[in-house]
C-alpha cells in the first residue's frame, strides 16, 4: 500500500529534514513512528499527502507514484492529524456528508448515521454542531471521513494528543477496526504504550533519520521505552 524509498527532504536554508528514510506498509499493517519533536515524523507524513515536496525520493501509493501524480496517489490516502479540522457549524452527519461528497462517494443518510454510531458517536450528537464536540468525537469524526472515503492508506499525526484515557481506548479500538478492515496505516506519535499495542512495525526517528525498526513481538514495553529514550538521549 505505502513504499518509501530514500526520501529526503532539504529546505532552503540547508536544513535536513528528512534523510533518505525507507518504509514499507501493506495492507492489514499499521507502522508506527516514534520520535521527539523535530524528528521528522509529520515531515514525512507530509510529504506522502504532497503538502511539500521531496529533495530526492520515491513515494508509492497503491502503485501510484505520489510525487508524479499526487492527484491520483491523494484518492488512495485518508489523513486524520492532531486536531481534526471539521467545520463547526455543521453537524457531524453534515460533515461527513459534505466529505463523503468530496471523495465522489454517495451514500444514504442512514447509511451515514449509522457509519458514525459505528465509530461510537453518541446518538444525541449526531446531528449536533460539532463545535459541541469534545477532542475525542472530533478524532472519531475524522474516522467516520477516513471510512467514508475508503482509502487504502490511513495517515495518522499524533492522533491520541490530548485524549483521555477512555477516549483513547476507544479510539485504539477503531484504529484496530480500520486496519483489521485491510487498511494500511502509518502514525505518528509520541505514546509508546499505544504504540507497543497498535504496532506490527515500530521506527524511531532522530534529526530526520529512521534510525532503528522493530517489528511486533519483538521486543517489550519496558525494551521499546528504554531503546526509545537511549536513542533519544544518544546512548546508541
Amino acid at each position: 500500500m505505502l513504499k518509501i524509498n530514500n526520501l529526503t527532504k532539504r529546505y532552503e536554508d540547508k536544513k535536513l529534514a528528512l534523510d533518505n528514510i525507507s518504509i514499507n506498509v501493506k495492507s492489514k499493517e499499521i507502522f508506527v513512528l516514534l520520535g521527539a519533536n523535530g524528528a521528522g515524523k509529520s515531515t514525512t507524513i507530509n510529504l506522502i499527502c504532497g503538502f511539500i515536496q521531496p529533495t530526492k525520493g520515491e513515494i508509492f501509493v497503491s502503485g501510484i507514484d505520489a510525487i508524479n501524480e499526487p492527484l491520483k496517489a491523494k484518492e488512495k490516502i485518508a489523513y486524520v492529524s492532531e486536531n481534526v479540522h471539521l467545520y463547526n457549524n455543521f453537524t457531524g452527519y453534515e460533515n461527513l456528508k459534505f466529505f463523503s461528497k468530496l471523495s465522489g462517494k454517495n451514500y444514504s443518510k442512514k447509511e451515514l448515521e449509522n457509519i458514525l454510531r459505528d465509530i461510537g458517536l453518541q446518538e444525541s450528537f449526531i446531528h449536533k454542531p460539532v463545535g459541541t464536540y469534545s477532542k475525542g468525537m472530533r478524532q472519531k469524526t475524522g474516522i467516520a471521513i477516513a471510512i467514508v472515503k475508503d482509502a487504502d492508506l490511513v495517515l495518522m499525526d499524533e492522533p491520541f494528543s490530548g485524549l483521555d484515557p477512555k477516549a483513547a481506548n476507544d479510539f485504539q479500538k477503531l484504529i484496530l477496526k480500520m486496519r483489521d478492515s485491510g487498511k494500511a496505516i502509518l502514525m505518528s506519535t509520541h505514546n509508546i504504550f499505544r504504540a507497543k499495542i497498535l504496532a506490527d512495525h515500530v521506527g524511531i526517528m532522530k534529526d530526520g533519520e529512521l534510525v532503528i525498526t522493530r517489528k511486533k513481538d519483538e521486543f517489550e514495553f519496558e525494551d521499546l521505552e528504554n531503546l526509545y529514550i537511549d536513542y533519544m538521549e544518544g546512548n546508541v
